[in-house]
């Protein structure tokens, strides 16, 4: 009878055990899956960039270095296979504030404005942000998880001997968590 019962305790403690490890590893799944569904934002939004610049080019001639700052952001992200996700994210959210700065320079242009296509391609560049927005909303869920599952007992002791580290969230950059002034803007 004693036999039994440690057998069922051994068993227990190993079901509990293999809970947690297999745990861990969703988390950690979870993480690069989100990462990932950025990745596929991210390249739609790289996609259109060419298409966009090309459709603002004979109206922008003295915003060129806006454009040229976008093709050169463009260029490092998708050449950069070396870059580390963090070195990533920041090249991407430097993209970001070019983009909004081409969006607000185009206002300057009302022949550009009423372009077809260009309307098609900002649509289009809008609805990719939005996603992207979600995506990295999720991505930071799925860290916040995996990073919390790291540092609770008993699993820290799992992610200890499996060697996981925490995952770096997306961070917004200081400048544009700055609160827009609209007097600023209804003055330009």
């Amino acid at each position: 009878m004693p036999l039994v019962i440690l057998l069922v305790i051994v068993l227990v403690v190993f079901l509990i055990g293999l809970s947690i490890y297999n745990g861990l590893i969703r988390k950690k799944n979870n993480v690069k899956n989100t990462l990932s569904t950025i990745d596929v934002m991210l390249k739609k939004r790289h996609d259109l960039i060419p298409n966009l610049v090309e459709s603002v080019k004979k109206y922008m001639e003295h915003e060129r270095g806006t454009l040229t700052d976008i093709v050169k952001l463009r260029s490092q992200i998708i050449e950069g296979n070396d870059l580390s996700d963090t070195d990533r994210m920041k090249l991407e959210s430097q993209l970001s504030s070019r983009l909004s700065g081409l969006k607000i320079n185009v206002e300057n242009y009302p022949d550009l404005k009423a372009n077809e296509n260009f309307i098609q391609l900002q649509d289009s560049l809008n609805e990719v942000e939005a996603q992207l927005s979600a995506a990295r909303r999720t991505y930071n869920a799925s860290v916040l998880d995996y990073n919390n599952a790291l540092e609770v007992f008993p699993s820290s002791i799992f992610a200890k001997n499996m060697n996981l580290k925490p995952a770096t969230f997306i961070e917004i950059p200081k400048e544009e968590r700055k609160t827009p002034s609209v007097k600023d803007l209804f003055n330009e």
